[in-house]
């Protein structure tokens, strides 16, 4: 579909979980005959929303650690307590409260990054949502793997486990190069040679980060991936907030994608992100909303707005980030990222029907000049009425089809009484 491009009065007609046609209404009703159908007439549809970067599980840690910097949030309260409830249960329920929150704000298909990542593609096939889940790499121990060879073998065992799911896609996720050491940096990088997926790490969040970086390593961050190898058309690099042009040209020259998580940056006063730079540059600028831990929340819708206001403050430039821009970012630049552009990201023929509905007859989406706009400035996730994934409908008018609400609550109560010592019916066994 052309850039920018608003069809109103139109049907999307769905065969086999793809967009089979886009027509007007009227010659969608006179051609397709026998089909069930979905009467949205003051809805507009759009493709599923893609988050590009989240942790899932750590919905579990939603409002733990508040108002801290980044390093200090990480140190002192995030890996002390994933180290002490990080399991596969844990990262189950955390996993299910999130794809809810997620399916019902208008994701469509999340890129996560967490231990146990063989729970998080099984929960996400359960609930029909699409999945990347991240090939986790670390240097310290953890639940999951003991050490580089042991992370870089389960690695390729889930790769190779859910190779041939449609709904689920795997991506490797050194956690960042602060916490990845070069051996295992290389070591990974020849497996990604051969299995070509995405590899998807936190860069230059935080200028310590990069002071670190130049402690350690001798130069910045970007400067030591580079010599590494890593920065190419693979790598999916999360928060950017610390950029010398030279790097920004670099990124843009390696075909190298950025994706800019400007809530949680905020949160942790992590810096600002120059996507106007980027995109100027010619880089692909994704979307994501970091973990509902350092957000607090998964509401893409939300996140667009954040991005398009904070892309004009951080440029001076009212003209930065029109909202078709930002909703790129949120959909079919987050495609390209994950390396799923063929199938999912656009309303085109042929593609994969996921598919969102929101709402805009509400009184604050009214009056309606301009559709996009409104998404992007006005509208709220409560709006979203309808989704779709592969053609599958998850949320018809604003109920989930297939997950159990008071389950997940009664979950989320329960880790919120282990963690806090506030047992409900005992301490746990």
């Amino acid at each position: 579909m052309p850039e920018q491009t608003v069809f109103e009065n139109h049907s999307i007609a769905i065969d086999n979980g793809r967009i089979e046609a886009i027509l007007p209404t009227s010659e969608a009703m006179e051609q397709i005959q026998g089909a069930r159908t979905v009467n949205l007439p003051r809805h507009a549809l759009t493709p599923g929303l893609i988050n590009a970067h989240t942790h899932a599980a750590m919905t579990l840690f939603r409002g733990l650690a508040d108002d801290m910097p980044l390093m200090t949030w990480l140190n002192d309260h995030i890996w002390p307590a994933e180290a002490k409830w990080v399991h596969e249960e844990f990262v189950a329920d955390g996993t299910r409260l999130a794809v809810a929150e997620m399916l019902r704000s208008g994701t469509t298909c999340f890129n996560d990054m967490y231990f146990f990542p063989d729970v998080t593609a099984r929960v996400a096939q359960g609930a029909g949502i699409r999945s990347v889940v991240g090939l986790i790499l670390i240097d310290f121990p953890s639940a999951w793997a003991s050490d580089a060879n042991d992370y870089l073998r389960k690695a390729v065992e889930v790769h190779d486990a859910f190779r041939n799911e449609p709904l689920v896609s795997t991506a490797f996720a050194p956690h960042a190069p602060y916490s990845v050491s070069d051996e295992p940096l290389s070591r990974m990088l020849t497996l990604d040679n051969e299995l070509e997926i995405p590899i998807h790490m936190h860069v230059h969040e935080t200028g310590d980060e990069v002071q670190q970086g130049l402690k350690n390593h001798g130069v910045r961050p970007i400067e030591r991936l580079h010599r590494l190898g890593l920065i190419g058309p693979s790598l999916v690099s999360v928060h950017m907030t610390q950029l010398a042009d030279e790097e920004i040209a670099d990124f843009a020259k390696g075909g190298a994608h950025v994706v800019h998580c400007p809530e949680s940056n905020l949160k942790l006063a992590s810096g600002f992100c120059p996507v106007q730079q980027l995109v100027d540059a010619g880089v692909n600028v994704a979307l994501g909303t970091d973990s509902a831990a350092s957000n607090n929340d998964l509401d893409m819708l939300g996140e667009m707005k954040t991005a398009a206001l904070l892309g004009k403050g951080v440029a001076k430039d009212a003209r930065a980030l029109p909202s078709h821009r930002v909703l790129e970012m949120a959909t079919i630049n987050g495609a390209r990222a994950l390396g799923l552009a063929d199938k999912i990201g656009s309303l085109e023929t042929g593609k994969e029907a996921d598919i969102i509905s929101i709402d805009l007859g509400q009184l604050n989406t009214q009056p309606l000049f301009n559709p996009i706009s409104q998404i992007v400035y006005s509208a709220g996730r409560e709006q979203v009425s309808d989704v779709w994934v592969a053609g599958r409908r998850l949320l018809a008018n604003g109920q989930l089809s297939n997950m159990d609400l008071q389950s997940i609550a009664t979950s989320a109560t329960r880790w919120h009484a282990r963690i806090t010592g506030k047992y409900l019916d005992g301490p746990p066994e």
